[in-house]
């Protein structure tokens, strides 16, 4: 992104030293700038490097191609089928990924030159059990705290434990459990633990 600013810089430069003919043709320059760089251009602040797997819903949109616009749900597999091009890799990719695969393989045999943004349309789940209300699964969001889950959960029952708090994450097993406090981030895939208290 930092190489397609200092392009802009480097155009823009001739017509900032001298008066524009019009406000247009300035707007021109840079419309143009932004056309040939689509991809990058469409990135979502906060989604771009989150990483697929299954559970998690994507938005696809390809402006001005209606048949190409949908959203696409994270298989077990992994692997979707995606119009015109065939099979695509979900899981394990991030979101910038798989926005700029689905741009390289539309580009050119289907489309001269493709806007395409994807985004999150719906995460994966986390798990709360225990001394919660409500225990069960809930969709993940960004910003998720164990204090935020604990309230999806409907709270804590009476005899749960304030400090015996417990998440195991997505990747590890119970090896990896490790206590953690109200504040701590929860990632999507989580699962918590709330004890009882014996006091």
């Amino acid at each position: 992104m930092i190489g397609f600013l200092s392009i802009i810089g480097s155009r823009l430069k001739p017509l900032l030293q001298s008066p524009p003919q019009s406000l247009l043709q300035l707007f021109g320059v840079v419309s143009l700038l932004f056309a040939a760089y689509p991809a990058a251009a469409q990135d979502l602040p906060g989604q771009g490097d989150y990483r697929l797997a299954p559970g998690d819903v994507i938005e696809v949109r390809v402006y001005g191609e209606d048949d190409l616009s949908m959203e696409l749900a994270v298989p077990a597999r992994g692997t979707v089928e995606y119009a015109f091009v065939g099979e695509i890799e979900l899981a394990g990719k991030t979101v910038r990924e798989v926005q700029q695969g689905i741009y390289d393989r539309l580009l050119g045999d289907y489309l001269v030159e493709p806007r395409v943004s994807v985004s999150m349309a719906g995460y994966r789940n986390v798990y709360v059990y225990g001394e919660v209300n409500q225990p069960g699964s809930y969709s993940w969001e960004p910003g998720l705290t164990v204090r935020k889950l604990i309230t999806l959960a409907g709270g804590l029952k009476e005899r749960a434990s304030g400090s015996k708090g417990y998440l195991v994450p997505e990747a590890g097993g119970q090896a990896q459990q490790r206590r953690v406090n109200e504040d701590d981030p929860v990632g999507p895939g989580d699962t918590l633990t709330i004890e009882q208290s014996f006091f």
